[in-house]
This record gives structure tokens, sequence and C-alpha cells, in this order.
């Protein structure tokens, strides 16, 4: 049994960006930087799990993503099905749960239909919890909730005095989640990109040049040993 360091962040979250770079680097097309992506996302969870993380949110398709080209689209929704089925076969074998935020609603059925398989399958586990931001983004996210707390109001459900910071939350994609306390982009992008707004507040924030394919275990730990060394104080002073 692996030791476990109490320091660890609890719940991380990954801007995943650096795969189309990554495969042009080697002369190869987009489909194979994004295969070799989904790749190290199943490499970096298994090691994750063991260091102590608890929850590792990752961003796999943006809202904004549809204004890809279309066959990059319908490349990425293809590896989607492979990754999740993949994941589904892998529940025999490991005790992680995966969730999915975002608007599902719009994926093609198939693909909502593996997404529910695979989150009523691992429902009861509880080891590494995997949380997939697919068709999200972060205003969206608090524009769907912030309409779900107004239609409450207009049935008188809910008064609106009573929508507090911690209520709206209930309304929230990632309801009963803890937020994150890490936040991890690759490819030397420095932007959040409507990745969690709400939920990364107070996240420490660490930024590598590092291509997400190429990211490793032990960038994970560099990225760790960061946060350790800063003073959360979510805005208070300490004398």
């Amino acid at each position: 049994m692996p030791q476990i360091d109490d320091e660890v962040p609890r719940h991380i979250a990954i801007i995943m960006d650096g795969n189309g770079r990554w495969a042009k680097s080697r002369f190869l097309n987009k489909a194979a930087g994004h295969r070799a992506g989904a790749q190290a996302l199943r490499k970096l969870a298994t090691e994750a799990e063991k260091i102590g993380v608890k929850y590792l949110t990752v961003y796999a398709f943006s809202t904004e993503n549809w204004k890809r080209p279309q066959d990059e689209i319908e490349t990425l929704m293809n590896l989607l099905r492979d990754y999740i089925q993949q994941y589904i076969d892998d529940t025999k074998k490991n005790d992680m749960r995966i969730s999915v935020i975002g608007e599902t609603a719009r994926l093609a059925d198939d693909l909502q239909a593996k997404i529910k398989e695979l989150e009523e399958m691992t429902a009861a586990k509880k080891g590494l919890r995997i949380i997939i931001a697919l068709n999200y983004g972060g205003r969206d996210e608090i524009a769907r909730a912030a309409r779900k707390a107004a239609a409450m109001v207009m049935s008188g459900s809910l008064s609106i005095s009573a929508i507090t910071e911690s209520y709206f939350e209930s309304f929230m994609d990632t309801a009963g989640i803890p937020d994150p306390d890490l936040l991890i982009r690759t490819s030397g992008e420095m932007r959040v990109s409507n990745f969690l707004l709400w939920q990364c507040a107070y996240s420490e924030m660490y930024f590598t040049d590092k291509l997400w394919p190429d990211f490793t275990i032990s960038d994970l730990k560099e990225a760790i040993a960061q946060y350790k060394g800063r003073d959360r104080r979510f805005g208070a002073r300490k004398e």
C-alpha cells in the first residue's frame, strides 16, 4: 500500500492543452494527438490516485470547441466513444468513479447513453473520482444554474432571499464536489478558458510549457510541490 501524503491537494483540475501541437511537432494528424492525450489521462489518473488525489476534473471538450473544423469534432467524438468504452471495461479492474459535467444533451444519443452507463456502473465506487467536463463552459454552467433557481422562484418553491452562495452551488454541475485546490494548465497558455469559473475562485494555479501528451506523474508531483509551498489565505490575512 503506497504511503499517502496528507498535503497532496484533494481536488486537482486540469486543462489538458497541447494535443494538436504535440501531433504537429511529430508530423502526425490531430487525431493522433488527441489519442495520445487520452492515453496520458488514463495513465495519470492511476498514478494520481496512488499519491492521494481524491478528485480529478479534466476539460475534455468545451462549449467553444464546436467552432473547430467538423472533421476534428467528429474525430474527438469518436475518440470519446472509444475511451468511455475503455473506462466501462476498466470498471471491472479499478475502484474509480466517473461522472460527466456539462450540457450533454447536445451530444449524440449513443454517446449520451454510454455516459449514462458509465456513471451508473461506477456510482458506488469509492476510489478516485474523475469528473469529465464535456460540452462544458463555466459561463454556461452558471447561466444554467441561474435558470434553475429562477424557475423555482417563479414557481413559488424558493424565495429570493434563500439564494445564498452555498445554496446556489446546489444548482451547479459540480454540486457535492469540493472546489479544486489546484488548477493545472499545460502547453504554456496562461488563462482559464471558461473552465470552472465559479469553482476555481480560490484555486492555486500552475502553468507549464509541457504539452499535455508529455505530461507525466513527475510533472504532476512538481505541480504539487509548488502547491505545497504556497500560502492559501482565502482572502484573509495571517498575523
